[in-house]
């Protein structure tokens, strides 16, 4: 598996990806955190022309996407009932997901992200517990709660290299 950006003509895939992920998020009991929209054709759009979205290709074939950037995220400017495991700099991924058709792929891209930077932060809804399972199988710490920009409470994690 390889990592690189996403380019412009791959924007229909990656919609249909995330059409895949909300139907697969719906049917194992969490259908309110993408809802029936997110991420919007605008938000895919804006991660690929900043340069922050990302593929996993495995076999000339695109496996999994996911949003990465090095540096601060306000949405983890302030953390409750709980807290991070340091204040170093960091990287975060969001909007991730897989095609399903190879196992690990999501697992791949944290991983990648993570050697990124060496600290990485990330938060996932509490109903998504296909997700939350993943990130502790991955080493990833449980350290609160924080609020998305629109209020919507969020678990989040952090993991970081020794």
């Amino acid at each position: 598996m390889e990592i690189r950006k996403t380019r412009h003509d791959e924007m229909e895939l990656l919609i249909k990806m995330y059409e895949n992920a909300r139907m697969f998020m719906a049917s194992h009991g969490n259908p309110s955190q993408w809802g029936t929209t997110y991420p919007s054709v605008s938000l895919i759009e804006q991660d690929i022309l900043s340069g922050c979205s990302y593929v996993c290709v495995e076999h000339s074939e695109i496996i999994a996407t996911f949003y990465y950037k090095k540096g601060p995220d306000d949405t983890y400017a302030r953390i409750y009932s709980g807290q991070w495991l340091n204040e170093r700099p960091y990287g975060v991924v969001h909007r991730i997901t897989s095609a399903g058709t190879i196992k690990g792929a999501a697992s791949f891209c944290l991983d990648w992200a993570l050697k990124q930077c060496g600290n990485l932060k990330i938060d996932t809804h509490r109903d998504n517990h296909v997700m939350q399972h993943m990130l502790e199988k991955n080493g990833f710490h449980y350290c609160g709660i924080i609020y998305t920009d629109d209020g919507s409470e969020r678990l989040a994690y952090q993991k970081c290299e020794a």
